[in-house]
């Protein structure tokens, strides 16, 4: 269940309060009965399981060495064109 930080608009009063996320804010501040503002407070959480942490990633690439690596290479890959295809389109365009 969620906490939500409530202050109090007449005495200052902070305070917390467990709630679900589908019931009213609350109205009335526990120590003075004034009115109270739920505040945005920065939340927290801790992920658990294997992937979450940087030893988990680290296993994996220190297994690897630096020879498996792929080079890259400088040389730009060549286009070429199927002639067959070419002539086999031009031969259908004139057939119609």
């Amino acid at each position: 269940m969620p906490i939500y930080e409530y202050q109090c608009t007449k005495c200052g009063e902070t305070f917390e309060a467990f709630q679900k996320i589908t019931d009213n804010p609350l109205t009335e501040c526990r120590f003075c009965q004034g009115k109270v503002e739920k505040m945005i407070s920065q939340s927290s959480f801790q992920l658990k399981g294997s992937g979450w942490y940087l030893t988990d990633y680290a296993k994996k690439s220190s297994v690897s060495s630096s020879n498996d690596k792929p080079k890259a290479s400088t040389e730009t890959p060549k286009v070429t064109e199927n002639p067959k295809a070419s002539t086999e389109s031009k031969g259908t365009e004139s057939k119609k």
